[in-house]
């Protein structure tokens, strides 16, 4: 999925891409503290770009004494990979999506929670705020720093071929694409669906084929896979949301000196929250080029999702494997899940 994903992303963030490209001319001088850092994103997209931005600021804000290099696109391995080398130390710094530290850090998962957030306000509350510290900590515990500012991955939609999802009701017998998530699975049963997990190559023609008649991912995937050509409407229901913690080595972090970590600090907090606005201005762009191309959008309340998560006991039981102390800070900027 991602991979497709990426590909096809590279011409649609090339404007941004101007604005700060990787592999820009180093310095010349050694740095003191030279450091690693891989993602899996291609080198256009905003993180990356604003990573590079960062990572320029960080280069002359220390005159030279830490160099932030970045290997995008898997240059480092699969994310498997690149979370067993930040965790060992032989690369710095890392960028994994809430879902890919989860495997490490089961409470990182939370902000994933089925029709959990209503909007970007809610999200950015919930992970500025006392639910993200609470992550920081359990990621810290694995000997990991977490820098303060998530950065966005984006809400996943809904498509459908035979009709709109207007409601939870909707949902029921749906046969419908997910990933392998236990979280996705789950929620998408809770629902009365019929989920299926496919790789994400199969799915256009699965779509086709009526193999399945639904599928869930963000905006820019459904464009680039050219989804809209299968599926004839698109529910912008917001259902699951991820992002990526930026993350460091611990022991490599602890070493380093304060004033070239409050450096640090500065410039990558400061580069997520301008890659947070990036990412929304390109998620209406393709919403108004996929109305064009034929997909019908509505936005279908949360309401009778969550009533039917409710009913159907999904929140109590995430909210067991999750605990009660991380719930009751989830449900303080979203309301009352259960």
């Amino acid at each position: 999925m991602t991979h497709l994903s990426r590909r096809g992303a590279l011409g649609a963030f090339g404007g941004l891409a101007a604005a700060g490209l990787i592999g820009a001319p180093r310095l010349a001088r050694a740095a003191e503290f030279p450091l690693k850092y891989g993602n899996n994103l291609p080198a256009t997209h905003p993180l990356n770009v604003r990573a590079q931005q960062a990572a320029d600021r960080i280069a002359k804000e220390t005159h030279g004494r830490a160099e932030l290099s970045i290997f995008p696109n898997n240059q480092l391995g699969g994310d498997t990979d690149m979370l067993s080398q930040v965790r060992s130390g032989s690369i710095s710094f890392f960028t994994p999506s809430a879902l890919v530290i989860a495997t490490l850090v089961p409470v990182a998962a939370i902000n994933a929670v089925g029709f959990a957030f209503r909007d970007y306000d809610q999200v950015w509350t919930a992970m500025d705020g006392k639910l993200g510290a609470h992550v920081r900590a359990a990621i810290g515990k694995v000997n990991l720093h977490a820098f303060e500012t998530m950065w966005d991955n984006g809400f996943r939609q809904m498509t459908t071929g035979s009709r709109p999802i207007e409601t939870a009701g909707d949902m029921e017998g749906l046969k419908i694409r997910v990933p392998v998530s236990p979280l996705s699975i789950a929620m998408f049963k809770a629902l009365g669906s019929a989920p299926t997990s496919l790789q994400f190559s199969e799915v256009y023609s699965s779509l086709q084929t009526r193999i399945v008649d639904a599928q869930e991912n963000p905006l820019p995937i459904i464009d680039v896979a050219k989804l809209y050509e299968v599926q004839k409407y698109c529910a912008l229901s917001n259902h699951i949301w991820d992002g990526f913690w930026f993350v460091g080595h611990g022991r490599t972090w602890a070493a380093l000196p304060d004033d070239i970590k409050a450096v640090i600090s500065r410039a990558i907090n400061e580069a997520g929250l301008k890659q947070r606005d990036d990412i929304r201005a390109f998620n209406e762009t393709v919403q108004k080029q996929l109305q064009a191309k034929g997909l019908a959008f509505n936005r279908p309340a949360p309401d009778s999702f969550r009533a039917r998560l409710r009913d159907a006991g999904f929140y109590n039981e995430w909210k067991g494997r999750f605990g009660e102390e991380a719930w009751s800070l989830l449900e303080s900027a979203v309301g009352k899940l259960t």
